[in-house]
C-alpha cells in the first residue's frame, strides 16, 4: 500500500524574504526576488504600492506552512485579477441584486429595543446613501419583501462598474460579508470603518445573542468574520 498525500496538509513556506517592486503588472509581490502568481497565472500585483504592501506583508507573516485561511487579502487579489477582471459586469450585478433585498431596509417592528437600535444605526446610512449616492431605497416593517426602485438599483450596478478591478471586488465580497450593499459602499467610501460596518450589520444577532448566549462555534465564526471586515477597511484605504 502506497502513501498518498494529506490533503489537509499545508504547503511548506519555500521562500525567506517578500518585497514589493513597481513592474508591468503595477506593484508586484516579490519572493526571494521571484513573481508569484494567482490560480490562474496572473502576476500577484496590485494598482497601489499600499495594497501590494498589504498582500506582501500576509506572505511575510507565514510561518513554516503557507496558512491560505490567514491571507484574506491575498485571496481577495487573486479573485480581483482572476475572476472579477473577466466579469465585471456580472459582479456589479451581484451587488444591484443584493440591494433588492438589503439588510439596512429591513426593520423589526418588535421588540421595541431591536426596532430603535436599527433606526439608530441603519437610517442615517439609508440618508447618507440618498444624498452622497443618490440611493433612493424603500424601507420595509418585518420580513415581508418590498420592491425597490429600479432606477436606484441600475444606479447601484452604475456605480459598482465605476471601480477599478480591485475596488469592485473588495465591494462584491464586502456586500456578502455584510448581507448589504448600502454598507458596504459606505465601507468602500470612508463612511464605516469595517468594525463599524460589521457591527451594523449583526444587529439583530447581537440582539439574539445577548437574550440568549453564543456558542464557541459561532463566537469564532463570527471572529474571523470581523478579521475580514477589518482586512476590506484596510483594502479600500490601501486603494486609496
Amino acid at each position: 500500500m502506497t502513501d498518498s498525500a494529506d490533503p489537509l496538509k499545508k504547503p511548506k513556506r519555500f521562500y525567506k524574504t517578500v518585497d514589493v517592486a513597481p513592474g508591468d503588472g503595477g506593484f508586484e509581490v516579490r519572493l526571494d526576488g521571484r513573481k508569484p502568481r494567482s490560480p490562474r497565472g496572473k502576476l500577484l500585483a496590485a494598482p497601489t504600492a499600499a495594497l501590494a504592501e498589504l498582500i506582501a506583508a500576509e506572505w511575510a507573516a507565514q510561518g513554516d506552512e503557507i496558512r491560505q485561511e490567514k491571507m484574506p487579502a491575498t485571496r481577495l487579489a487573486h479573485t480581483a485579477l482572476d475572476g472579477v477582471a473577466a466579469a465585471r459586469e456580472a459582479t456589479a450585478q451581484v451587488v444591484a441584486d443584493y440591494m433588492e433585498t438589503d439588510l439596512v431596509c429591513y426593520f423589526a417592528e418588535y421588540p421595541d429595543s431591536l426596532a430603535r437600535r436599527q433606526a439608530e444605526g441603519w437610517g442615517p446610512l439609508l440618508d447618507w446613501a440618498r444624498a452622497e449616492l443618490g440611493l433612493e431605497l424603500a424601507r420595509a416593517s418585518g420580513i415581508v419583501p418590498r420592491a425597490q426602485p429600479a432606477e436606484s438599483l441600475a444606479r447601484a450596478r452604475a456605480l459598482a462598474l465605476e471601480l477599478d478591478d480591485f475596488a469592485l471586488a473588495g465591494l462584491a465580497f464586502g456586500v456578502g460579508l455584510l448581507g448589504s450593499a448600502v454598507l458596504a459602499f459606505a465601507l468602500a467610501r470612508g463612511r464605516l470603518s469595517g468594525a463599524e460596518a460589521f457591527a451594523l450589520s449583526r444587529l439583530d444577532e447581537d440582539f439574539q445573542e445577548g437574550r440568549w448566549g453564543v456558542d464557541a462555534e459561532a463566537a469564532s465564526r463570527t471572529a474571523r468574520m470581523a478579521a475580514d471586515a477589518d482586512m476590506l477597511e484596510r483594502w479600500f484605504a490601501a486603494l486609496g
